[in-house]
């Protein structure tokens, strides 16, 4: 690896240490969390994961009648549409009898279009899945990316692709570089990069060209 993107993972790695994501027990919770995650806080999806009780499962969200699923996952708002959602993630993972291994030995792009063409599934929950839970290569874009790219500043282009591809090309291709460089991107937004960010203590701030201590 080498160039500004290496420099500041190198740096966020070294500050933060293995950020060790995603926070899920199975391969499964993690597709359940990802999709449960849009447009909410990761705090609500812990509290639609825990109504499961300890028996989330594809089985068990295939088998649960919709409104029952609906009542399980409100905690993680717009349950009615994600109730679908999840039931769509699901029945695309039976294709591979819930199966981790069968799905790796898959292409990356192959499942990459296949989840994409999956009802409630778009480009950063697929390839959240895709890294998180199937431990593929590919590099998940969001909008703690983009306030990243666009203050520091990188010239990643524009559009989730644009971005995608300019971090894959720029990086070691490596599921665990990925997964932590991401994790690393959302820790720092949240610590110091934030909406209104805070400049003081963050640990790009002597690169970072936003210059605002």
């Amino acid at each position: 690896m080498g160039g500004k993107l290496t420099s500041i993972y190198e740096t966020l790695l070294a500050h933060y240490g293995e950020p060790n994501w995603w926070p899920a027990e199975t391969p499964y919770e993690v597709m359940v969390g990802a999709v449960l995650t849009q447009n909410t806080a990761w705090g609500n999806v812990e509290k639609a994961i825990a109504n499961f009780g300890g028996k989330l499962s594809p089985e068990a969200v295939l088998s649960s009648d919709l409104a029952d699923l609906t009542e399980l996952i409100r905690p993680a708002g717009f349950f009615n549409q994600k109730a679908l959602y999840l039931k769509s993630a699901t029945e695309w993972f039976g294709k591979y009898g819930f199966d981790v291994q069968t799905v790796r030995s898959e292409p990356l792009s192959k499942i990459r279009a296949e989840l994409l063409s999956t009802k409630g599934v778009g480009r950063e929950t697929a390839d959240s899945i895709l890294l998180y839970a199937f431990g593929f290569p590919t590099f998940v874009v969001d909008a703690y990316t983009n306030r990243l790219c666009g203050r520091y500043p990188i010239e990643a282009g524009i559009g989730y692709e644009a971005v995608k591809a300019y971090f894959e090309g720029n990086l070691e291709r490596s599921a665990e570089v990925y997964n932590n460089f991401h994790a690393l991107i959302v820790i720092n937004a949240k610590e110091y990069c934030r909406k209104k960010p805070l400049c003081d203590g963050c640990p790009l701030a002597e690169t970072c060209g936003r210059h605002c201590l």
